[in-house]
């Protein structure tokens, strides 16, 4: 009878004690660029193996109405991490906002130049005189002019055609002949799926600069720099979870929203994805940022050239 009351003593303490770290732990909440994908793996694996509650945190995860808007509420202080793209980072930081690269996601381009691979279109050259979809006015003509200059061909010899969301069924359709904006990860295998192969020109390959595709960023008058270790070290641990269980991994992250991620398209995504995720989230390269940022300003994308040692803190 003793030792049965001293473990339902011990019992209750152990519930208090958890209670009481749980009231502890660091409130935080996280917008996603767009709506959970396999692009976010780290972050829900992170959330649903518990290695965010590890690191004394509970993190909220919302996806925004607008896309545009969640570096922006973080500059507001409306919300404290969100999920930008290194090129978006780079342009409002030198518009002034007051914002930091926190950690990095996904550390390679995703985006390309692509083509459906029917035989017509083998190489950059090839596009002389040709129509290529975008989704977002901005940059292309830095991105696609820097990479077509290198087989020789002019930017104001291609015809950019605005075709909104609607990249994969553009190109499929022969009402272009490119599409830039689609992701290797996704646009690739949507292709793949309706039957169309699809072949890719890469940036990195084709004089643009490398860069990070997806990075975490937080307010850079009122960040917490202890915080965002602990957050960092999560997202750390759950990378490494998928690098060495990615199939366990996969029904770990279908979990989270079964209805919406578990499908064909998500599942080769989520393969195509996994060697892009970050392994070392919070490791800077100052100058790879500085390199990409020097390439904006000389393209006249942004009017001021940001030092990454002001926006890429070291964690």
């Amino acid at each position: 009878m003793k030792k049965v009351m001293i473990k339902g003593a011990m019992a209750v303490l152990i519930a208090s004690y958890s209670l009481m770290a749980s009231a502890d732990d660091k409130a935080m909440t996280l917008m996603l660029d767009w709506f959970v994908n396999p692009n976010h793996g780290p972050v829900i694996i992170a959330q649903q193996k518990g290695y965010f509650r590890d690191e004394g945190l509970t993190i909220t995860i919302q996806e925004p109405a607008d896309p545009s808007m969640p570096a922006k509420l973080v500059a507001a202080n409306n919300v404290d991490l969100a999920i930008s793209y290194q090129t978006s980072l780079t342009i409002d930081v030198a518009a002034g906002l007051p914002l930091i690269r926190s950690a990095t996601l996904i550390a390679t381009p995703l985006n390309t130049l692509m083509v459906l691979d029917n035989g017509n279109i083998n190489s950059l050259a090839d596009l002389k005189g040709k129509k290529v979809g975008i989704s977002i006015a901005g940059n292309e003509e830095a991105t696609i002019g820097t990479m077509l200059k290198t087989e020789g061909v002019d930017f104001s010899e291609i015809k950019i055609i605005n075709v909104g969301w609607a990249l994969s069924s553009s190109l499929a359709s022969g009402k272009v002949d490119a599409i830039w904006g689609g992701l290797r990860n996704f646009e690739t295998n949507q292709l793949a799926l309706e039957g169309y192969k699809a072949k890719s020109f890469f940036p990195e390959e084709h004089g643009v600069p490398s860069y990070d595709e997806l990075v975490f960023v937080a307010n850079a008058k009122t960040y917490d720099a202890e915080a965002l270790k602990m957050f960092n070290h999560a997202i750390e641990k759950a990378t490494q979870f998928i690098v060495n269980h990615p199939e366990e991994s996969w029904k770990t992250f279908v979990s989270y929203a079964p209805d919406t991620l578990n499908n064909e398209l998500n599942k080769r995504a989520w393969n195509d994805t996994l060697t892009r995720f970050a392994l070392r989230p919070a490791a800077v390269d100052l100058q790879r940022y500085d390199r990409f940022s020097a390439f904006m300003y000389q393209h006249k994308i942004i009017k001021t050239l940001p030092k990454a040692q002001d926006f890429v803190p070291v964690l």
